[in-house]
């Protein structure tokens, strides 16, 4: 497990209100007064030709819905830039290139323990699964991973699954190297590396393909990952109360994408390629959260966190509940 070590330089349901009864009227009163800059620069995970993430963010952005509510407040333009993963996400947002961007929980934790000044406003997803994929004719089983290569995103919600699998399950000498998901799919095809982590429909099509599934982190909830929409505390101050004009926005789009549920998983379907009905599957509506935070989803972000810590990944602990702002 010391191989893990690099993993901190590589950074990269019960509800909760979305704010205090008494303090909602105020905040509101705020956002209002204030004169936010006209461009809210925003990051998300992933690459498309529409250019657009998914979730009720990206339905939002794709259907107008967001920027009319943000255009009460002066916002006249929403630019959005796509990175491959988090930590080159988080990077944009510490050197002040992001206001606000949506990545796994795991990057932005580690973003959050080295100092990065940002608040967590939002918990989109709390079901992103995390899989373990061999090459074929290799590793079947995860013991089998002992001494062999694993092709990881650093920094990714997916590293902290195999991270947290390998020490769960007491497998030595397995050696991690990095790659973005294109080259890992690549390696494992050339027999270049034993077994990559994936996402679910990158893995599913994988499946499809022939490849062996090892694990993937359903068999483990503890090892679920989550979304987090992070904004900077820079933004913040130049618009105070932000939070909670960003979750109404949200909430909108969230109403409407449910209401249109086959038109939305043809919006999937154009920002990945893969069809409508596995889209359905592997991403349904139901695992998009209609609150910013709830309790269950809390709980595994500050598992993540604890993990993060005791693994000496992070580079400092820190008070969750003094990141979240609700």
């Amino acid at each position: 497990m010391g191989l893990l070590t690099a993993f901190a330089s590589a950074c990269g349901n019960g509800s909760a209100s979305s704010s205090q009864p008494a303090a909602g009227k105020a905040e509101e009163t705020a956002a209002a007064a204030v004169k936010p800059p006209s461009v809210l620069n925003y990051g998300y995970i992933g690459t498309n030709k529409l250019n657009f993430p998914g979730g009720a963010e990206g339905w939002g952005f794709y259907k107008g819905i967001i920027q009319e509510e943000l255009k009460k407040y002066g916002i006249t333009e929403v630019k959005l830039t796509a990175f491959p993963n988090g930590p080159d996400q988080s990077e944009s947002l510490i050197s002040g290139r992001l206001d606000i961007g949506s990545l796994g929980d795991t990057p932005a934790l580690l973003a959050r323990s080295t100092g990065a000044k940002t608040r967590a406003i939002t918990q989109g997803a709390t079901e992103s699964i995390g899989y373990l994929i061999g090459k074929k004719g290799g590793p079947t089983s995860i013991a089998d991973l002992k001494g062999k290569t694993v092709a990881i995103q650093k920094g990714s919600f997916m590293h902290r699954y195999i991270a947290g699998l390998v020490k769960e399950q007491k497998v030595p000498d397995v050696k991690f190297i990095h790659m973005l998901r294109p080259d890992g799919e690549a390696a494992l095809s050339r027999g270049e590396v034993d077994a990559m982590t994936n996402s679910a429909i990158f893995a599913l099509k994988q499946i499809e393909q022939g490849y062996p599934l090892i694990d993937d982190a359903t068999k483990h909830p503890n090892l679920i990952g989550t979304s987090i929409t992070v904004v900077s505390e820079d933004y913040l101050k130049k618009f105070p109360g932000f939070q909670k004009v960003w979750n109404e926005a949200r909430l909108k789009a969230y109403k409407d994408l449910a209401s249109k549920p086959d038109e939305y998983y043809q919006f999937l379907s154009q920002l990945n390629g893969f069809t409508p009905e596995l889209n359905k599957q592997v991403s349904p509506i139901s695992t998009i959260k209609d609150v910013n935070f709830t309790d269950d989803g809390v709980k595994l972000l500050e598992g993540t966190k604890q993990f993060l810590v005791d693994e000496k990944l992070a580079e400092k602990d820190f008070d969750l509940n003094q990141w979240i702002l609700k």
